[in-house]
This record gives structure tokens, sequence and C-alpha cells, in this order.
């Protein structure tokens, strides 16, 4: 349903105010009714003007000066409360990637379990950090390399500074990805990630881009510790 914008219905009746004030400081007196007005009653006599005596001026007859009206009431209009700007998160916006030294652990999962295989090899990731005393130096990501009608494969990668010892089979010290692509900002759940990711495929269209066959998402806000409806996730889609 469009609404008409609040101040463009202000300006509206604002005008209007004015617009009909016009009209009736313009519109004619009506006359009086002869029928309505008094007889007249006979003039009096004027009195004869006194003759001043010779060699006297005659008085100058003072100028009538009509009292100035008194000034309006100044009436200082109120002022609107301030509205709340809402500033839309990015949608398709340009990005340079720049490698990060990371710690790898590969994954595979189904579609039906993909968050919670997720978090796990998070908290794996995490764990083995913890334990070496190693600190992320920058968000967790995960990497998809490839999906299908079932599930996908994937890297989960924490950006660190140092490399940890004592690596499972799974796990590889590597860099994350690199070079042009598109940001998309997505906030909620996981689950309504397809959302996003059609609203994606529609901008890729209409843009006639070309994409490349991976996608990296980056957990803006900690997953293992942000409730499933507050994540806040960067989608980068690489570009060919």
């Amino acid at each position: 349903m469009n609404r008409i914008n609040p101040f463009r219905s202000a300006m509206v009746a604002l005008v209007a105010i004015a617009l009909g004030g016009a009209a009736l400081a313009q519109s004619p007196v009506p006359s009086a009714s002869p029928s309505a007005a008094p007889s007249a009653s006979p003039a009096p006599a004027e009195t004869p003007a006194a003759t001043p005596a010779p060699g006297t001026p005659a008085p100058v007859a003072s100028p009538s000066v009509a009292p100035s009206p008194p000034p309006a009431a100044a009436q200082t209009p109120a002022t609107p409360p301030a509205a709340t700007v809402q500033t839309a998160d990015p949608f398709g916006e340009q990005f340079t990637l720049e490698p990060k030294k990371v710690v790898v652990m590969k994954g595979t999962a189904t579609w039906d379990a993909a968050f919670d295989t997720l978090i796990d090899s998070f908290k794996a990731l995490n764990a083995l950090l913890d334990k070496q005393g190693i600190k992320a130096t920058g968000n967790s990501m995960i990497v998809y390399t490839s999906t299908d009608d079932t599930g996908f494969t994937f890297l989960a990668e924490i950006p660190v500074d140092q490399e940890p010892k004592n690596l499972t089979k799974d796990m590889s010290i590597g860099k994350s990805p690199e070079g042009k692509a598109l940001k998309f900002v997505h906030r909620g759940s996981y689950d309504n990630m397809d959302n996003t990711y059609e609203a994606i495929t529609n901008h890729l269209d209409d843009k006639k881009l070309e994409a490349k066959d991976t996608f990296i998402e980056e957990y803006i806000t900690d997953p293992l510790k942000t409730a499933e409806d507050k994540l806040v996730i960067n989608v980068y889609v690489p570009l060919k």
C-alpha cells in the first residue's frame, strides 16, 4: 500500500491553508442592503469658522495618524521529532578480499544438518587454538567448495597470526580467499540463508555478472555465542 510521505502531507496542508487565506482576503465585502440602512438625519448647520485677526498666521491642521495595529503574536512552529534513519546494509558492494593466514578444517554436510555441522567445525578449531593459547585474529569463515542437491563440502577457517601444532588429519594451515568479490549481508537465522542466496542470484542475473564456483561466509557475530536469529553474516561472491 502506497503511503504519502509525512513531510509532503504537511506541506500540502500548509499550501491549502495559505490558498484558503488568500481567497478570503480577496473576497469583496458584500454591500449593505438599502432597506437595512438607517434613515439619514439632517446634517447640522455648520458654524462659521472664526476669522483670524490680521497678522495672525492661520493654524496648520495636524495630520491624523492612524494607530498602528498591534503586532501579531509570533507563532513558533512545533519542532517535529527527529526521524530515526535506518541505513540499509550494502547489497552487491564491490569488495577486494585480502588473503589471511588461517587454520583450516575440511568437512562435508547435508543441508538438513548444515548449521550444526558448521558449528561443530568451529568448536573443534577453537578448542585447538584455546589449548595452545592462540587467539584468532579475525572472524570465523566458511568457504563452500562444492554443492549439490544433498549437501556440500566446505572449509571452516579461522585467521591466526601463528601456526598451531598437533593438527588433526582434517586440519591444515592455509590462506583465505583473495581477489575481487561482491559483498552481501545476511541478518538472522541460518535457516533463512536461502532467501539471501536467492536474492544474490537474482542480483547477479540482473547485472549479468559471472561468479566463481565458490562463495564465502564471514561470521561477524560469533556463531558459538550468538543466538541463531541474531546472526550477522557477510557473504562474499568472488567474480570471474
